[in-house]
């Protein structure tokens, strides 16, 4: 297994040779593509070449990720551009099927080679990293499909090592937490309606706001479960009368404290595995 020197060199590498062309990168404002983005301007300046930072303003994102993403955009001096999908417009992403995924990524890539063809631009970069390839990612056979390169997943970067490589460079949001899109708070099946995913997006950021770093509302139905770490559960208990108070507000019935913890993708407990 690679050293984190080793897996930074061959990263370095991988980006050096990009380096003597224009650059597309698909960039949300998490910490993965924000060290992408930062790396391929350091490499594309080398070589006096642009690189493009492409969010697309997504009905299933949070909507202060756009205001993050274009605030780090602006810190590694990329061109940054805002693409507009409507991803509830395509059947199996709004009936939220287990290949939303899938199908959600080839509509937004999709988008993103257009813009980036009209530009000349033949390489797109987007943030996958090692421990994305590990579980349930049906997205990541879209990237394949599209010819979509991660460097990060190529040199080998873990989640904790991207960290730690964004906090050398001092890059913002190193330390942020994931953000997974809206549909994953609801099972498969459930119809995804653009008030509900407003409401999931409320009641998160409360619970941010409540002190909570890492958190995930399970939506099903009127009934609420709440992942915080386990660590954080007694916190939880002890600010219930607070959270139970808004979220009823918010119009759920029934609010519930998971006791496993956090699991990020727990809602694919059943699928895991299943990814080549």
């Amino acid at each position: 297994m690679k050293e984190y020197g080793q897996k930074k060199e061959e990263l370095l590498r991988i980006l050096g040779k990009m380096g003597s062309q224009d650059l597309a990168v698909a960039f949300s404002g998490g910490v993965d593509s924000s060290l992408l983005l930062k790396l391929a301007c350091v490499q594309a300046a080398k070589g006096g070449r642009k690189v493009w930072a492409v969010t697309v303003r997504s009905e299933l994102q949070p909507r202060k990720d756009l205001e993050i993403a274009a605030a780090v955009a602006k810190e590694t001096g990329a061109d940054h551009r805002i693409l507009e999908v409507r991803e509830l417009e395509t059947e199996g992403i709004r009936n939220n099927s287990r290949e939303r995924c899938y199908l959600c990524k080839k509509l937004l890539f999709g988008c993103i080679r257009d813009f980036a063809a009209e530009r000349g631009i033949s390489v797109i970069l987007e943030g996958t990293n090692e421990d994305d390839l590990h579980v349930y990612r049906p997205g990541i056979r879209a990237l394949r499909e599209l010819g979509i390169r991660s460097p990060l997943a190529e040199a080998g970067f873990t989640k904790k090592e991207v960290r730690r490589l964004a906090g050398e460079y001092g890059i913002s949001v190193a330390e942020r937490p994931s953000a997974p899109c809206l549909a994953t708070r609801f099972p498969y099946g459930t119809k995804l309606i653009p008030a509900e995913l407003e409401k999931a997006e409320l009641g998160e950021n409360f619970l941010h706001e409540q002190g909570f770093g890492t958190v995930r509302m399970r939506i099903h139905g009127d009934l609420v479960r709440l992942e915080v770490p386990q660590d954080e559960l007694f916190h939880l208990l002890e600010r219930r009368e607070t959270v139970t108070e808004y979220l009823h507000r918010l119009g759920y019935r029934y609010v519930a404290a998971d006791l496993e913890g956090f699991r990020s993708g727990s809602m694919d407990a059943p699928a895991k595995g299943t990814e080549s």
